[in-house]
């Protein structure tokens, strides 16, 4: 691991450029008592990587080719790639399964040959017109068929990269309008897809990626808890947990530090998007802690606390570049949010411990908020 291995939790500001997330991986550190042990290796998309196309304008930016989008991860820091099953294989619909198979192998090479993981595997069910009024729970039992045959495709997939995680973010799993579907059918319907899957590859895992609203008006799943209530139907609830999207959780009125406390709790935090959200509104997938510096602080936190990562987790990133940006500076969002990340995580480890206890049980919670509102100012 080399002079990267050495680096000091005090001194992540000079030093977190020359290190790639794979040799970033930090020691117990012990203050106060409370040993924060996570270990933290950083994965994006190829879609974070894009043109700058809004539903109010064209592209703004230059197209950047999937192997050179490759070429920029280890540059920005990052060891792993989240894939969408047609990323990995474009226009996987019109080919055999041992054709999608055979690209998807090429594509491990391909990454062996960056130095990169794959982290997981995302069914893209939602953009095929035959999926508008959902997937797994459209109306149609064709669609549904489509959707399980699509699915299973992207367990070859992942297989091939050499991951075992499956996330599904259910984009269209829900309503316009509440009478068009029957919820506790749909719920059937979502649990079916899932047993299939699991079923399919016994060595297979997958995380539900919740999500309140957008771009269905309703959604069947909108929460941390709806998530592992579903897998709790499951015929293997070991194998299903949960990706949690900062945005997300902001969406549904929640906290997303609370939302992977939860999931913690329940031993079922497989991997984490984080971003940062304006309100609720859009989704609009900001670079993580530029909207509530706090917020993202209690993330990295929560995170810390609980030995993230010990077990290969990845910390996700799920964010877009403003499309102000010029084609030259169109990656710094990335660049920025790990960088906030890693900051922020200086932060945590360097406040005392033993103070917080004493304040938390003198119950002097505006004494608490200062430490912290200092803190998080540098000014401790």
């Amino acid at each position: 691991m080399g002079r990267c291995a050495a680096v000091q939790v005090v001194k992540i500001d000079e030093e977190m450029g020359k290190c790639s997330g794979q040799e970033l991986k930090f020691f117990n550190f012990i203050n106060g008592g409370v040993a924060m042990a996570g270990t933290f290796r950083f994965t994006f998309g190829p879609w974070n990587i894009h043109e700058g196309a809004d539903p109010f304008g064209p592209e703004v930016r230059s197209t950047i080719s999937f192997n050179d989008k490759l070429s920029l991860y280890k540059e920005l820091g990052f060891d792993g790639v989240q894939f969408h099953d047609d990323d990995a294989v474009p226009d996987l619909d019109s080919l055999s399964r041992n054709e999608v198979i055979e690209q998807a192998k090429a594509v491990r090479n391909t990454l062996k040959d960056h130095g990169l993981e794959a982290e997981f595997v995302a069914p893209r069910l939602w953009e095929d017109p035959r999926t508008i009024d959902g997937a797994y729970t459209a109306n149609d039992p064709e669609v549904r068929r489509y959707a399980r045959e699509r699915s299973r495709l992207s367990l070859d997939i992942a297989e091939a990269l050499d991951t075992d995680l499956i996330v599904l973010w259910l984009a269209r799993e829900g309503t316009y309008i509440r009478e068009s579907k029957d919820s506790k059918t749909a719920t059937d319907h979502l649990v079916e897809a899932i047993n299939g899957m699991l079923n399919a590859n016994p060595d297979i895992r997958i995380a539900i990626e919740p999500k309140p609203n957008e771009p269905m008006d309703h959604a069947f799943l909108p929460t941390t808890g709806h998530a592992l209530a579903i897998a709790a139907l499951t015929d293997d609830p070991d194998r299903v947990g949960v990706n949690i999207e900062s945005a997300h959780a902001i969406l549904a009125g929640m906290d997303p530090s609370d939302e992977m406390g939860f999931a913690l709790a329940f031993d079922k935090l497989w991997s984490v998007h984080l971003n940062d959200q304006n309100g609720l509104k859009f989704d609009q997938d900001k670079s993580f802690g530029s909207v509530d510096l706090r917020r993202a602080f209690n993330q990295v936190r929560i995170l810390d606390r609980h030995d993230y990562g010990k077990r290969g987790e990845w910390v996700g990133l799920d964010v877009k570049a403003m499309r102000t940006q010029k084609d030259a500076v169109s990656t710094r969002h990335l660049s920025n949010s790990r960088e906030a990340f890693l900051a922020l995580l200086e932060v945590s480890r360097s406040l005392d411990q033993n103070r917080i206890d004493e304040l938390i049980a003198e119950r002097d919670y505006e004494a608490l908020d200062r430490l912290i509102i200092m803190a998080l100012l540098g000014r401790t």
